[in-house]
């Protein structure tokens, strides 16, 4: 016999008559990682309490002026000064402001962006012009003091530019005319010495100033696009939703015509795909620019440039047709094995049939990893913004204080102004040099391995839960009758109660893999400009083994998790019969069970190319019946891209049920098989069409 030829892979199950299914006479399993993981949360909310009261989220909304003030901060007499304004914008030309993040000038908070040239030499001469100038001073100017005074006090900027808010700083009001970089309506201006600049010496200081400025623009265009479609997408994601129930009730009822169906309507979009994908490459032919390579125009913020390339939907075309093959050739090859798939559908069709509350179950799972998606990012705002503001040294001649961090309260009297009196103590940016703040990076790290335990921790609950739902189907003798009466809380029940250990143990082991492939790549991110390839090398073959390690654990996880809540025993034990179960059958593994994931994905990636279909014609302005009725956009991908990936997650929320139902029945399958032999004492669980394609009966069958 076949299954005592490989012994190395275990015993096959024996048959025990007092077995019905997943036993409820169960213990506490791997006790010591529950215990951990329940000290390790409590650790976690002890971080969040200590982040939540060192933190300060408003640092990273407000800019804050050279004290470390909040500029139009409620409650404070900032309140009303909501702009940061930069006494010499050119300063910011310096390298040390990409390093440091702060600019070598005075910042103060103002009610407005200077609108005139104005230098204080000319504007000390008019009182009214000098009334203005000062609103851009620090407090403490009159007009008794003089210049000199004034500007060796660093009290007052040595000029004015026109400039305008943006991000909430005032930046020169830079153009150009005819070639000529312009500010306001001038190519020159007074630097405040009485020498003329030309306007493109503010360009380098307003360039580093605004590292970030694009980026911004492009999600402040992104966030306006998400304002003018949400409803938009939020039906489609309803359409998504609908479409997906609509596909599990068909296959409640017409299993294996739906599956035929799926599989020629996935072959017929992604046709449709490649025939629309040719239309536009044909139609761009001879079109000005539109032979230019993707190379040539480099990255471009504004996503529509690509679609009038020719390269752009050459490639979409050369992809679409590589899935179409892929997909083609494997439905031939994989033929004789549909019929079985599909019976196995059915049965777990029949299965979500019977235990209908499992479908809303990934709604929990959701609403937990959210939770735990909150709590993760929360804390993170919190952590990175726990830090006190640290003032530093900035000068512009030599001076052997530099970038040392200083007290501005009696800067003015201090040793170090005397030595280099054309210093200033500045905000740098925020740190602290408090145990507390050593530790901060260590906290940060314990935020992250957190959040991928308590997620892996919750999927893992998800798993088990439907596991056992089902495993309670199938060994029913008589179904509905023996089918628990509340199997899907009864199994989250037991799942919590006895073995929060297990769940807790193999999601531990999964988190770490994670959190390795998030080091490797950090490290790869350092050494992008590295020119050692052997290091390079290594590094690539440590992210694809742990990448390939992953998935393995997962795999095994998973099967894991549907032993455990059968037969209740320990993680290891269970991960070590899940696994000689399945090498005991590897040809079944590898022709049934995969199979059935491969038609499940097709059934989602119908649900997406619908829905995905649907949205490009809405948001794109193809259809004219949709011309009027469709959001005026920045970037009309940006509502296609959401309701593409939010129409993916539904779907694999609902196909995931399916998908665990699948595997807990494959498995269950599998023990049937060793522990049954058809006979009057030893019936065969397993439903009768799929005993009819194994030519598998039970001897007890009545004659039809």
């Amino acid at each position: 016999m076949e299954l005592e030829e490989k012994p190395k892979y275990g015993e096959p199950r024996k048959y025990d008559p007092a077995f019905k299914g997943p036993i409820h006479n169960r213990s506490c399993t791997d006790i010591v990682c529950c215990i951990l993981f329940i000290v390790a949360i409590l650790g976690y909310i002890a971080v969040g309490i200590l982040a939540w009261s060192q933190g300060d989220p408003r640092k990273a909304i407000y800019p804050t002026d050279s004290r470390g003030q909040f500029c139009g901060q409620a409650g404070t007499p900032l309140e009303t000064k909501r702009l940061l304004f930069y006494f010499n914008i050119m300063k910011c030309a310096s390298p040390m402001v990409l390093l440091e993040f702060q600019c070598p000038t005075t910042q103060m908070c103002v009610e407005k962006c200077p609108d005139r040239f104005m230098t204080l030499v000319k504007a000390y001469t008019n009182k009214n012009d000098f009334d203005y100038y000062k609103s851009f001073c620090k407090e403490g100017v009159t007009n008794t003091m003089g210049i000199p005074e004034i500007l060796k006090l660093g009290l007052c900027p040595a000029m004015l530019t026109p400039s305008k808010s943006f991000t909430r700083r005032c930046f020169p009001a830079l153009g150009q005319k005819g070639g000529v970089i312009m500010v306001g309506n001038n190519s020159h201006f007074d630097d405040g010495t009485g020498t003329m600049r030309e306007a493109k010496d503010l360009v380098n200081g307003v360039k580093n100033a605004t590292v970030v400025i694009e980026a911004r623009q492009v999600v402040m265009k992104i966030f306006e696009d998400y304002t003018q479609s949400w409803y938009w997408i939020l039906l489609g994601l309803v359409i998504a939703m609908l479409t997906s129930l609509l596909f599990i009730v068909l296959l409640r009822y017409l299993a294996g015509i739906m599956v035929w169906v799926m599989i020629a309507m996935v072959i017929v979009v992604i046709g449709y795909g490649i025939f629309h994908c040719y239309m536009e490459y044909a139609a761009l032919k001879g079109e000005p620019g539109a032979d230019v390579t993707l190379q040539e125009i480099g990255f471009q913020t504004d996503f529509a440039v690509y679609l009038q390339i020719r390269q752009t939907w050459l490639a979409f075309m050369i992809i679409l047709a590589i899935v179409e093959v892929i997909i083609i050739l494997l439905l031939i090859f994989l033929r004789k094995r549909i019929l079985l798939a599909i019976a196995l559908i059915k049965e777990a069709s029949r299965a979500v049939g019977h235990v209908m509350c499992s479908l809303f179950y990934p709604l929990f799972t959701f609403v937990l990893l959210a939770m735990v998606i909150a709590y993760w990012a929360v804390t993170a705002v919190f952590l990175s913004t726990s830090n006190e503001p640290v003032y530093k040294v900035f000068n512009e001649t030599v001076c052997e204080h530099s970038r040392r961090t200083c007290d501005p309260a009696n800067y003015t009297t201090s040793p170090m102004k005397k030595e280099c009196p054309d210093s200033q103590c500045l905000f740098a940016f925020y740190g602290g040099e408090t145990v507390y703040h050593k530790y901060l990076i260590g906290l940060q790290f314990y935020n992250v391995f957190l959040f991928f335990w308590c997620a892996n921790f919750v999927t893992a609950l998800g798993q088990m839960t439907l596991a056992g739902a089902f495993a309670s189907y199938y060994w029913a003798f008589n179904k509905p009758a023996d089918i628990p009466a509340f199997p899907v809380f009864s199994s989250l029940g037991r799942s919590l109660r006895y073995h929060t250990g297990t769940l807790a143990f193999g999601s531990l082991i999964l988190s770490i893999i994670q959190i390795i492939r998030v080091l490797l790549e950090y490290l790869d991110h350092k050494l992008k400009g590295a020119q050692n390839k052997f290091a390079k090398f290594l590094l690539c073959c440590l992210k694809c083994c742990f990448w390939c390690l992953e998935k393995f654990i997962k795999f095994l996880n998973r099967n894991a998790y549907i032993m455990v809540a059968i037969y209740g025993k320990n993680f290891c034990t269970s991960a070590r019969d899940a696994f000689f179960l399945l090498m005991r059958n590897m040809i079944r593994v590898a022709v049934l069970d995969k199979v059935t994931d491969f038609l499940l994905f097709l059934g989602k990636l119908l649900i997406v190319g619908l829905v995905g279909i649907f949205a490009f014609f809405f948001f794109s302005g193809r259809v004219k019946a949709f011309e009027n009725t469709a959001p005026h956009l920045h970037y009309y991908w940006v509502p296609i891209l959401t309701v593409v990936i939010g129409s993916y997650l539904i779907a694999h929320g609902f196909f995931s049920v399916y998908a665990m139902c699948v595997d807990t029945l494959f498995l269950c399958f599998l023990e049937d098989l060793e522990r049954n032999d058809g006979s009057p004492e030893r019936p065969y669980l397993m439903p009768e069409k799929l005993r009819s394609i194994l030519n598998k009966k039970n001897k007890t069958e009545p004659a039809q």
